[in-house]
């Protein structure tokens, strides 16, 4: 009777132990694939560059003509800016 009840006790410690050291190892395989969906996030915002700004100094005269000053560190942007403002105020009715 002692033999089997010890027995018994020896089963549920050992098979508690198995249990506990198995446990760390499912958590450890979730923990690195969190952080590497941080540091993803983290590249994917650095990756992303601002807009060049332009600035834009709009004049209108006496004749309700415009005309424009534009100013920026990125020439591209600028020849963009350009031409959507050609495009944008040509289809504008006068008034």
């Amino acid at each position: 009777m002692k033999r089997t009840l010890t027995l018994c006790l020896l089963v549920v410690f050992i098979t508690i132990a198995c249990e506990k050291t198995s446990l760390p190892s499912q958590v450890t395989s979730e923990a690195p694939a969190f952080s590497k969906v941080i540091v993803e996030k983290e590249k994917a915002e650095q990756e992303q560059p601002l807009p060049a700004e332009v600035k834009i100094k709009l004049k209108r005269d006496g004749k309700d003509n415009y005309s424009w000053e534009l100013s920026g560190s990125d020439a591209d942007q600028i020849l963009k800016v350009n031409e959507k403002l050609k495009k944008q105020l040509s289809r504008e009715p006068p008034k």
